[in-house]
């Protein structure tokens, strides 16, 4: 049985400028077709194969890896250091359960569904300006403002505080990039050290006066006599806030980029609106914007007769899950008809570390489609696209488009 480090692993430079957008596509296949590892720095190891990756998402003997990568770059203390600790996803065994049982009910698709018409009213307040088509950046226009307003409403927040709510979770989400945290760490911990203070407000608020929002049922969440704290209470806001805002923004930016490039699949939910929930799910699988999600080992683990020591960090690839051959036909296809089965995208994760937001954020994909695709006849791209890195959460910088 060979240990992974006796193995003659492809090399992975996921730092690369040039690691984005068809380049990325084409990398990660050509990669994935080589071999089901890859190596990289600083010693990092890729799974590039679905099997493995469900596998090590779901495996007893695995973590998240943000507090261990912290301590390594030196967040021993301090606001972030006590962000990433109480993060739900650092959180694992007996105490993530009992989050996970308190919180639960909050995120269902039923209590997503809840937020529906509220998505649809702030659509038409940012769209209005848009109507009757001509050249738009859409990231700046649409998809940047309608994660955040709807966010702001669903938390309970003023709509008006979208911006500040936008800037505190686009620094949030740094916390899960090592370069980041190494050139922001001040500008990071100065978002937490200001968000604490507003949602520590917000929380007082409404305790005092609650109302239909997820603080107010946070509050009031019971599991068998059990409650949240208000830390626990502040902290899985700020997750929420992390998690719900710039992510939803690049999957929607990356959505009507696709859309633009394959004007026929546009055509297709333009004329059936009931293709679109199929729509949403082929667009996170085909570019999910978390393509990489980290776990480490806590002991010794055995895969495939390779042994992965303790401590071993995988970068796992959930966009070649999302193209695994024999889970998918045609996967490298961009097609909203296609029938892909009960196999569900890797974006929202697996095992108990999955997306506590998902149906939110499927909601929210389905009725930005639902909403824009009637409104928007002709669309396509005006220039390129400007990628962000997909080292952390890959979205776009700028969408030029034109429609109508």
């Amino acid at each position: 049985m060979p240990a992974l480090a006796e193995l003659d692993l492809p090399f992975l430079d996921w730092t690369d400028e040039a690691f984005k957008g068809d380049e990325f596509h084409e990398r990660m296949e050509t990669l994935a077709a080589e071999d089901w590892l890859a190596g990289s720095e600083p010693g990092w190891i890729f799974v590039l194969d679905r099997e493995a990756a469900s596998h090590f998402l779901r495996s007893k003997a695995v973590v998240f890896p943000s507090a261990v990568v912290a301590q390594a770059f030196g967040i021993n203390d301090g606001p972030l250091a006590d962000a990433i600790r109480k993060n739900i996803i650092s959180i694992e065994g007996a105490d993530h359960g009992r989050l996970r049982n308190l919180v639960n009910p909050s995120f269902t698709p039923r209590a997503a569904d809840r937020w529906r018409e509220v998505a649809r009213e702030h659509l038409a307040e940012i769209f209005a300006p848009l109507e009757g088509g001509g050249e738009h950046e859409f990231v700046g226009t649409v998809a940047k403002r309608y994660p955040s307003m709807t966010i702001a409403s669903v938390v309970g927040a003023p709509v008006e505080d979208a911006p500040r709510l936008h800037n505190w979770a686009t620094w949030f989400q740094r916390q899960f990039d090592p370069a980041a945290i190494m050139a922001h760490r001040d500008e990071i911990e100065a978002a937490i050290v200001e968000f604490t203070e507003y949602a520590t407000a917000l929380i007082e608020a409404k305790r005092d006066d609650p109302g239909e929002d997820l603080i107010s049922t946070l509050l009031t969440a019971t599991h068998e006599g059990d409650r949240l704290s208000d830390d626990e209470c502040l902290n899985l806001i700020m997750n929420v806030l992390a998690g719900g805002v710039d992510t939803t923004q690049a999957q929607l930016a990356h959505g009507i980029r696709l859309f633009a490039r394959y004007p026929e699949q546009w055509e297709r939910i333009r004329s059936d609106p009931q293709l679109i929930p199929r729509a949403v799910e082929e667009l996170l699988r085909f570019e999910p914007i978390t393509p990489f999600t980290a776990r480490m080992t806590t002991e010794e683990v055995v895969f495939r007769e390779v042994a992965f020591p303790a401590n071993t960090v995988l970068m796992i690839s959930t966009f070649v899950g999302n193209r695994d051959t024999e889970t998918y036909d045609e996967p490298f296809t961009f097609d909203v008809t296609a029938d892909r089965g009960k196999a569900k995208p890797m974006t929202f994760g697996a095992g108990i570390h999955n997306c506590l937001g998902a149906s939110l954020a499927r909601a929210e994909l389905q009725e930005a489609l639902t909403y824009l695709a009637p409104r928007m006849p002709n669309l396509e791209l005006t220039g390129d696209p400007v990628y962000e890195s997909v080292a952390g959460v890959y979205g776009l910088e700028e969408l030029p488009i034109r429609f109508g």
